[in-house]
Formats: C-alpha cells, sequence, structure tokens
C-alpha cells in the first residue's frame, strides 16, 4: 500500500490545472485539460476527481494513474485498434492524434449489476427481460457474468444534458455511424474488452464494464481515443471471494471510483445541492486505490512523479 502519510503531505498540492498561455487556448474538461498545436491534442490529466456529474475534490497522483494507466492499455491494444497516443513526455501528459470523436460512447458490459434507473440489473429486477435491444433469460442473479459481453451505446450529452442510452442498431438507424463504421468500433470494443478481462484477471482483477471512445484520425482511420480501463471510465471488481460474496447476497469488493460514490452517497449526497466537503482519509484512500489498480493491472511498481505538478510541466518542452 503507497504511503499515506506522503500522500497526505501533497493534498494541499493536489493537480487541479494549469495555464500554458504559450501553448495557446486551453479547453478543460472535467478532468482533462489540453491544448491544440499541429495537428496534435497535448492532453494534461489532472488530479481533478468527478462524480455525480460534478467535480468534487482533487486527489494527489490520481492524474498520474489515469495518464500512465490509459497508456498502458493503449500499448497492450494496439494490435487490435489504432490509436491516439504519439508520445507520453511526462506521468501526467499525452501527446494525441487530433481526431473527430464520434457522437457516440461505446459501453461494454460483462456483468448484470448496477442500482442506477438506467443499469442493466435495475431495469431487469423491474421485470424487463428485452433490455436495449437484448434479449435477457428469466433466473438471473445481480452481478452475475453475462453469457458474452454486450454493447449498450450512448449519445453523448451536450452541456447540461444527460446521455441517453440507445440500442446498437439505432446507431445506424438515427444516422450516428455509418454501418460499416460501426460494425469497426464495435469488433475493436469487444475485442479491447476481451483483453482487458484476460490482463485484469492476471492482477486479481475482474473488469466488469467499461466506457470507449472512439474516433477518426485526419487520414481517415479509426482509432480508440480518450481513455481505456481505468478507475474512472471502467468498474472493476476483486476476483478473490467474488464467488463466494455473490453466492451470500453479498456485494463484490469493488476496486474503482465505485468507492468514492459510496462515501457520498452513504452521506446523502447524489448529485444535488451543495456536496460534502472531502476528508483528508477519504482523499488518501481513494489515491491509494488508484495506485493499487495501477500496479495490479500492469504488474509494474509505481514511481510517483514530482510535485508540484505545475513546476514539471513548466520545465518541460513539448
Amino acid at each position: 500500500m503507497f504511503d499515506a502519510q506522503q500522500i497526505r503531505s501533497l493534498i494541499p498540492q493536489a493537480f487541479a490545472g494549469i495555464d500554458l498561455p504559450d501553448l495557446g487556448q486551453r479547453h478543460s474538461g472535467k478532468v482533462r485539460d489540453f491544448y491544440l498545436m499541429d495537428g496534435c491534442r497535448l492532453l494534461i490529466t489532472t488530479d481533478r476527481l468527478s462524480a455525480f456529474d460534478r467535480v468534487l475534490t482533487a486527489v494527489p497522483y490520481k492524474g498520474q494513474v489515469l495518464n500512465q494507466l490509459s497508456a498502458y492499455w493503449f500499448q497492450q491494444t494496439a494490435d487490435l485498434i489504432g490509436n491516439q497516443v504519439l508520445a507520453v513526455p511526462d506521468p501526467n501528459v499525452t501527446v494525441a492524434v487530433e481526431c473527430q470523436p464520434f457522437p457516440v460512447e461505446v459501453i461494454v458490459r460483462g456483468y448484470i449489476t448496477g442500482v442506477t434507473s438506467t443499469a442493466l440489473w435495475y431495469r431487469y429486477s423491474l421485470g424487463e427481460r428485452h433490455i436495449y435491444g437484448y434479449h435477457f433469460p428469466d433466473g438471473m442473479r445481480k452481478n452475475d457474468p453475462l453469457p458474452e459481453p454486450i454493447i449498450t451505446p450512448t449519445t453523448k450529452g451536450r452541456a447540461g444534458e444527460h446521455d441517453e442510452r440507445i440500442t446498437c442498431a439505432e446507431v445506424v438507424e438515427r444516422g450516428f455511424l455509418d454501418a460499416e463504421t460501426w460494425d469497426q468500433v464495435q469488433t475493436a470494443a469487444l475485442a479491447v474488452f476481451r483483453r482487458g478481462q484476460e490482463i485484469a484477471q492476471q492482477g486479481g482483477l475482474i473488469l466488469v464494464d467499461t466506457k470507449y471512445e472512439f474516433g477518426r484520425a485526419p487520414d481517415g482511420q479509426v482509432m480508440l481515443i480518450d481513455e481505456v480501463h481505468t478507475p474512472d471510465s471502467s468498474r472493476f471488481w476483486v476476483a478473490e471471494g467474488y464467488q463466494e460474496r455473490v453466492a451470500q447476497g453479498l456485494e463484490p469488493e469493488n476496486f474503482d471510483k465505485e468507492f468514492l460514490r459510496l462515501w457520498y452517497a452513504g452521506r446523502g449526497y447524489r448529485g444535488d445541492g451543495e456536496p460534502p466537503a472531502a476528508t483528508d482519509e477519504l482523499i488518501v484512500q481513494v489515491s491509494q486505490r488508484y495506485i493499487a489498480c495501477f500496479e495490479r493491472l500492469t504488474g509494474q511498481a509505481f514511481v510517483p512523479g514530482a510535485y508540484p505538478v505545475e513546476e514539471r510541466l513548466k520545465g518541460c518542452r513539448f
């Protein structure tokens, strides 16, 4: 377990973002800032932590984990689908091909689980058997593996709007993508997911479900973009004890951002109103989980970058 005191000492320096005016205009998402330069996109992954569709706090080393873990997965899946990565010049930075993102997010699910109104298990528990274009048999239990991983795409909601879950057929029927491109995306997404499950298993984790984004490069190539198999974009369970816990009607032990959501939900916050302030103890635990997830998935020791990150980046030549 990564040293808690070291993490705690860095909480005041958690990397919330940086403005690099020499690179032009900064564009910001919830977690990443980016700059456009010479046909490339310079992606800077911050320590900002979002849940319930808003930024809640900042967690030391989180940005480094996301950036380096995604770089690892892009490398591990490059034989399955091309990706955006050109270089990783800093633990928090990726230089990427400037792609045109597709207007759908690709959700791949390997298990029937979840408690939100759009989750497979929630819909199934209400008696539905035809969900998102798939038929599910009677007798399934919460957190059971699906016979095969499935894709449940969503549209990308504009600012202030929620994503809309659609069927795979609707992606083409409603003109989001042409049939040939969508077939290529689905084939790649399922292959990347299966690769992810195999590697996660080696680290004692179960890749339950995930979100992928794809886009088109200037040369027309379809590419995997954004992030891959991180605790932000994916649900992981601890493999050891999974079957016993499910057999006893218990929830699997999670190893992702669900830990954070449960902390807030336990204090009555589910996205509305002012969230409770994150405690130092919570921030340390989240950081340790992200680092442990990195080490389990990659089989590599986490080598922390120097703080403050802002000073490190100001001296970096991109």
